[in-house]
């Protein structure tokens, strides 16, 4: 009998690791992980990551082979990122046709992107007080669409164009959105491939 697949979107808290667990025992106790939001079942893997300072939608499977589908077929990953002042519409240009982030110690340029600046600030619950936005310069957010997912991706882009970024959130992986989930928030979903 085979054993049906589970498959989960979260909303990954600032300061949470993608991962579930950690066997370093100074790490336990100082670190938040995935582990602590509910009961997943065994297999349970992360599709992808996303950085302890970065937050929003993460999916979860216990299919090993659907997890690297995705990550490995070029679907969209949407982010809003607030950036450290008001970015021009240059530097969009600039990070739609790619620019040259730093990578493994290598220049790596990255593939063309769709990017825009976003009229108002998407519908998010308030920044953790630990990213101290606000303090010295406005700020402003933009949609930024990949279909590559580097280390630190984003926030090499944004940083080598002028705008660092504040707060990073992933909303969208494919056609699974993050939609009204709260941070730390599961929902059991079904995912088919021909879909995402």
């Amino acid at each position: 009998m085979e054993i049906q697949a589970k498959h989960y979107k979260i909303y990954k808290p600032f300061g949470m690791l993608s991962q579930f667990h950690s066997n370093a025992p100074k790490e336990k106790y100082k670190k938040q992980f995935l582990g602590e939001l509910y009961d997943f079942p065994e297999g349970i893997m992360p599709v992808g990551r996303l950085d302890e300072k970065s937050e929003g939608l993460l999916l979860l499977t216990t299919d090993g082979e659907l997890s690297y589908q995705i990550n490995n077929s070029g679907i969209e990953k949407e982010y809003w990122a607030q950036l450290d002042g008001n970015i021009t519409e240059e530097a969009i240009e600039r990070l739609c046709r790619g620019v040259d982030i730093g990578l493994l110690g290598k220049i790596y340029r990255t593939k063309p992107c769709k990017a825009q600046i976003l009229d108002q600030a998407p519908n998010l619950q308030a920044a953790s007080i630990k990213l101290r936005i606000g303090r010295h310069r406005p700020s402003s957010w933009i949609s930024i669409i990949l279909t590559e997912g580097k280390f630190r991706q984003v926030r090499k882009m944004t940083a080598s164009v002028g705008f660092p970024t504040l707060r990073l959130v992933r909303s969208r992986i494919g056609n699974i959105h993050l939609n009204e989930l709260s941070p730390g928030q599961i929902e059991s979903i079904s995912i088919d491939m021909k879909q995402v």
